[in-house]
């Protein structure tokens, strides 16, 4: 065995881990730089821990005569596989008999398992981490990556030299893989939700100290469902009820408004067109038209089977800058083609309504055209640049995993079983093998969220310590990125899972420190707020008159949150005109409306000599 290591280059050993004698072996003979008075050539170990080598690669092993001795792994998912393996030999009563003390500590002797359990959990277990070394091995070579280090890192099960390793064995190996990599990619994926649902909160959060936004608050749409969800069943606005469709089956009426679609569909890029030319879009995508399968299943799942309540066969989307530009649009279709206009949806845009599942939030805005209506989705351009155009992929996924019944991302871990959460930091490494901790960068967002994702796991297991470890670093990363910072919610985030997993290690004093450091960013956030309350306060409050008419009100404890409310939409209303005057000042210059080919739009509301604009 030994004379396989005699090429082991300078500062590397090798050491063998015997999980069937407790026994940890050196395999290679030491270098000439190897400090041999110090070194630990064998070792019967009863008890091993993380290092807090900040590479995540170290162990602390004790043997049962108090021995201790450190290790660091070339590699990470060495480590790893190494103090998995003691944990489950060291709570296997059946190994070495009494004869060795066993730790009662590690998180399988919590579990009271037999010893023939433990025995096949340990073989299940090596077997995968075998499997997927070798995956991530014979990838770097395709790679033509440098992979030195990782032929020191081998899994050998005992076989009887009579029998061969049959290939259902390996075929099983490989199918427990398959459904362990589905589950972590499924885990992974709630993690990027939550991620990006909590960025669409910041943005609503930035967004409502928009001077303008009490003004939008204030506003109410038309036969706006407010906070009807997912599934409306009673939608106000829907397509017309033909008579033909008496006689037609359910997928005849989806061709059939999808026709009418295609129909109408020029005149709402004709609308669109206009009202991109007038405000200057940030984005705009028109189409296409809605396949008869999706409406169907759109209906099934939403309405009922109703096709009829499905109002985005035909439809468009408009990204404006901000705020102002939104009110500006909402003004300008109303004077334009307001007869056309049969819902406007502002609800989730709203502060006392929810968002969409996933924390979106946008305006929709129908219109009847060629006696079909049509949708266009005004989307506002900080929202929009979350997840650009893979945002309603996010929403779709939010909705059929019901992501906003939890807060934490690792609540979805909840309920696996210790061996599943074993085998799925086995996946979590080769996620990230391409990508060692230690040399992970601040740009780096996929395996920033892999490893995000992992610390879930380390804290579900017990591995506090590496845990710790890997947060420490991904603090570290946010507070380097340019884009983020200290004082980034994400970086927030970090320290909270941080202060728990300190105070899990005892480490309370630090713990404390870094709850301290949370509580003064939520003041910084309260402070941004009054600010920008306080900025419109002082705007109403410039009227003597009105500041006495607050101060003699005899009901003013009563009316307190209401006059607020109402000087406030006041406040923003007068920050509105000031805006709409300086940059959409060819609203007044053209209070008839924008010009659109009405003749596209809807002949039955149009003046035949000739386009003109239509206004309320």
């Amino acid at each position: 065995m030994k004379s396989r290591y005699n090429r082991v280059p300078e500062g590397i050993l090798i050491y063998r881990l015997d999980t069937a004698t407790q026994m940890v072996s050196l395999m290679s003979e030491p270098h000439s730089k190897t400090e041999t008075d110090k070194l630990v050539r064998e070792m019967v170990v009863a008890a091993a821990r993380p290092s807090p080598d900040k590479t995540r690669r170290g162990m602390i092993l004790t043997g049962v005569d108090g021995t201790t001795m450190t290790l660091v792994a070339c590699e990470q998912r060495t480590a790893i596989a190494w103090l998995e393996a003691i944990d489950l030999m060291l709570a296997n009563r059946l190994r070495m008999g009494d004869k060795i003390e066993k730790s009662q500590n590690t998180g399988w002797h919590k579990k009271n398992l037999s010893g023939r359990e433990l025995d096949q959990i340990e073989g299940q277990y090596l077997n995968l981490a075998s499997y997927s070394n070798k995956l991530i091995r014979a990838n770097k070579k395709n790679k033509k990556a440098a992979a030195a280090s990782g032929i020191y890192y081998n899994i050998e099960m005992p076989q009887d030299p009579a029998d061969e390793f049959e290939e259902e064995a390996l075929e099983s190996i490989a199918k427990r893989r398959a459904v362990i990599k589905d589950s972590w990619d499924f885990y992974r994926m709630i993690c990027s939700l939550l991620r990006d649902r909590r960025k669409y909160n910041e943005v609503f959060r930035k967004l409502q100290l928009d001077p303008v936004y009490p003004y939008l608050h204030s506003m109410t749409g038309l036969s706006d469902p407010g906070d009807a969800g997912y599934e409306n069943t009673d939608k106000e606005v829907i397509q017309k009820d033909l008579d033909r469709y008496l006689s037609m089956t359910r997928t005849q009426v989806a061709e059939d408004l999808c026709k009418q679609a295609e129909i109408a569909m020029p005149s709402l890029v004709e609308i669109c067109k206009a009202l991109a030319g007038s405000l200057g879009m940030e984005e705009v995508g028109i189409g296409p038209v809605k396949e008869v399968q999706a409406a169907l299943k759109k209906a099934e799942k939403k309405y009922d089977g109703d096709l009829l309540k499905i109002t985005d066969f035909c439809r468009a989307l408009l990204v404006v800058k901000d705020l102002p530009t939104l009110l500006a649009l909402l003004e300008l279709a109303r004077d334009s083609f307001g007869p056309l206009i049969r819902r406007v949806k502002l609800s989730s845009l709203k502060s006392d309504h929810k968002p969409l599942p996933g924390g979106y939030r946008h305006c929709i805005i129908n219109v009847e055209l060629k006696e079909h209506i049509c949708e266009i989705q005004v989307h506002l351009w900080p929202m929009w640049l979350v997840c650009g155009v893979d945002g309603f992929r996010h929403y779709r996924h939010c909705v059929e995993y019901n992501t906003d019944s939890f807060e934490n991302a690792y609540d979805a871990l909840e309920g696996l079983d210790r061996k599943t959460m074993a085998e799925l930091i086995v996946m979590a490494e080769e996620a990230v093998a391409e990508t060692p901790l230690d040399s992970l960068e601040w740009f780096q967002e996929k395996f920033i969220l892999d490893y995000f994702a992992e610390v879930g796991l380390f804290m579900k297991h017990g591995l506090y310590v590496w845990a710790e470890i890997t947060l420490r670093h991904l603090v570290r990363l946010r507070t380097e990125s340019p884009d983020i910072g200290p004082d980034h919610h994400e970086t927030i985030l970090l320290y909270k899972y941080l202060e728990e997993v300190l105070r899990l290690t005892g480490k309370d004093k630090e713990a404390n420190e870094i709850k301290k450091r949370i509580k003064d960013n939520d003041k910084r956030l309260k402070k941004e707020k009054d600010a920008a309350e306080k900025s419109m306060w002082d705007m109403v409050m410039a009227a003597p008159t009105e500041a006495l008419d607050m101060i003699l009100d005899p009901n003013k404890k009563e009316r307190e949150e209401e006059e607020k409310l109402r000087k406030e939409v006041k406040a923003s209303k007068k920050q509105w005109r000031m805006i709409r005057k300086e940059r959409f000042g060819f609203l007044d210059a053209n209070s008839g409306g924008m010009s659109v080919a009405t003749g596209s739009v809807d002949e039955k509301k149009v003046d035949e000599d000739g386009p003109k604009a239509l206004a309320l």
